[in-house]
């Protein structure tokens, strides 16, 4: 058992890492309010599958965007800086979306332009948040780290819409967004709190030209394409979250819809507090491809079951995929890009982001053109193909080892020489030094 349980190690070693898993675990919750309330504003205002869907169209053209020039940002900026002004600017938005659901006669459009800075802003932030990791986490306890986060991810997103479906039927609306800008407020504060992160030296001002050296290095390197690719395959064809509302009404249960935004990080959180497993595992890419194969399959029972219960329990199982998935593709990530490149390319990862707000235009507009139910069984089995197709033509990512991988190794070589230099600062004797490696 002490091995299946999460590896505390990052927790126990970085001041900032706990800082900033406490005030992502603060916002998530926050954010996983305003993911229930506003759809369901929408459905309330619109009654209509496609109009809940195109929150997803809004989203993708300034997610894609702002994140490849807020990871070109991360690589010549502060990280520190970079997070909280975005974090304090989506507080901001969210008090719009109060001040707009406390009218007489909410407007529908607001919702469609807070959406779309919330994923602009979004866009600027996360590379700076994903690339800070390996600068504050030890390169041995990435895979932890990354196991860490996603658990951190999950109770915000299990107790997020848990309370947001209550807060709606029973004090309505604007109580989700009264409490998103209070955790907003919390977050900033406790980001403020982080050492700085100035970009290394001799990193370029951002721009077109080094965006561009970003996506030379991704395209020699197959198996980072690959982690990609097999994520926008998932996020893009499988998840149907646009259309858990109408779903919940087909299953003649709309008590269960906080139970369905609840399930899939239900899921994840079962797997992230049994995670000691992840960092005995080498061939990472092999485990995603498995992970979204699952995935698809579970999304597929989804659409034909009939059962409410089922579908708890389906949902709950696909959210616990998706997390392998997940944890599998940032370890790659983090232990073999390079620092002076690791903004950029973690804004290369909004394209996988984009797949899911792709996923909520699919699951939206097939709901509306053949049905709820076909959406969610159909997006399924595309998922499916898609990974097996990936999976043969991928050999990189399918024969990727930690263990031998030539940038993994000389990411372990350059950690281990930062870690020298910064004991001999310290004043740390060598034979400690060699007792820490």
């Amino acid at each position: 058992m002490p091995r299946l349980l999460p590896d505390l190690a990052p927790w126990r070693s970085s001041r900032d890492f706990r800082l900033m898993w406490c005030s992502g675990l603060i916002t998530n919750f926050g954010s996983a309010l305003t993911l229930v309330a506003l759809p369901v504003q929408l459905k309330e205002l619109t009654d209509s599958p496609l109009a809940v869907g195109a929150v997803g169209a809004v989203e993708l053209i300034p997610l894609i965007l702002f994140g490849l020039y807020g990871g070109a940002l991360a690589d010549a900026l502060d990280r520190r800086k970079l997070i909280v002004y975005t974090e304090a600017a989506l507080g901001l938005l969210m008090v719009a979306l109060l001040a707009n659901a406390l009218l007489p006669h909410p407007l529908v459009w607001p919702l469609y332009v807070v959406a779309a800075l919330s994923s602009a802003l979004g866009g600027l932030q996360r590379p700076a948040l994903d690339a800070m990791v390996p600068r504050v986490v030890r390169h041995d306890q990435l895979t932890a780290a990354g196991a860490l986060n996603a658990l951190r991810w999950q109770i915000g997103s299990i107790a997020g819409p848990s309370l947001a479906g209550l807060l709606v039927a029973l004090a309505g609306l604007q109580w989700a967004y009264v409490i998103d800008v209070a955790t907003f407020a919390v977050s900033v504060a406790l980001s403020l709190r982080l050492r700085p992160s100035p970009a290394r030296r001799g990193t370029g001002k951002p721009s077109l030209r080094s965006i561009a050296d970003g996506a030379r290095y991704a395209w020699r390197r197959k198996e980072l394409l690959g982690t990609y690719a097999v994520d926008v395959a998932q996020t893009g064809l499988g998840f149907p979250i646009a259309v858990f509302p109408f779903l919940a009404d087909d299953l003649d249960a709309p008590w269960s819809l906080g139970l369905m935004y609840a399930a899939l990080p239900a899921g994840a959180l079962m797997v992230s507090l049994t995670s000691g497993w992840s960092s005995r595992i080498h061939h990472h890419g092999r485990m995603q491809i498995l992970s979204a194969t699952t995935f698809g399959l579970t999304m597929t029972m989804t659409g034909l079951v009939h059962n409410v219960w089922l579908v708890l329990l389906l949902l709950t199982v696909a959210g616990g995929c998706d997390t392998i998935s997940g944890i599998f593709r940032r370890t790659i990530w983090n232990q073999t890009i390079p620092d002076e490149l690791r903004g950029r390319l973690a804004g290369f990862e909004m394209f996988s982001i984009a797949g899911l707000q792709l996923g909520q235009v699919r699951a939206g507009g097939m709901a509306a053109l053949v049905g709820v139910r076909a959406s969610v069984w159909s997006g399924g089995l595309m998922c499916v193909a898609a990974a097996g197709l990936l999976a043969v033509s991928l050999p990189r990512l399918m024969s990727y080892d930690a263990r031998t991988d030539e940038h993994a190794e000389r990411q372990r070589m350059i950690a281990a020489q930062r870690h020298d230099s910064t004991a001999v600062e310290s004043g740390v004797p060598s034979e400690d030094r060699q007792s820490q490696r």
